[in-house]
């Protein structure tokens, strides 16, 4: 398996999953520790992948997603986006209903 196929199964087999530096408990970057605030303050279940030890998936990433920097979310296979957008669309409450629906959130 190459590594495009391995994210396009990692996408396949999580319906909530973030790609970002560090781990949830401890976030290597400040936009990283962002999502993951944002995620757990929805109460949202999801998976994640550590970057900084995949470093062919760092690598191949932006590429498939065509989004250049992490951490990226993705929600049912769909990339939503960074730190940014993440914040935004928790802001605004549009990202829970997602979260909802993809089974995301408790």
């Amino acid at each position: 398996m190459n590594t495009e196929e391995k994210i396009r199964k990692q996408l396949a087999d999580n319906p909530v999953l973030l790609y970002m530096k560090g781990t949830p408990e401890d976030p290597k970057c400040g936009f990283s520790r962002n999502a993951v605030n944002v995620l757990s303050g929805l109460g949202a279940a999801y998976s994640y992948v550590n970057v900084l030890e995949a470093p062919f998936i760092r690598e191949k990433l932006p590429a498939v997603s065509d989004w250049p920097t992490f951490p990226q979310l993705f929600i049912n296979g769909e990339l939503v986006g960074g730190s940014d957008v993440v914040c935004e669309m928790a802001e605004d409450g549009s990202l829970k209903p997602m979260l909802d629906q993809a089974g995301g959130a408790a």
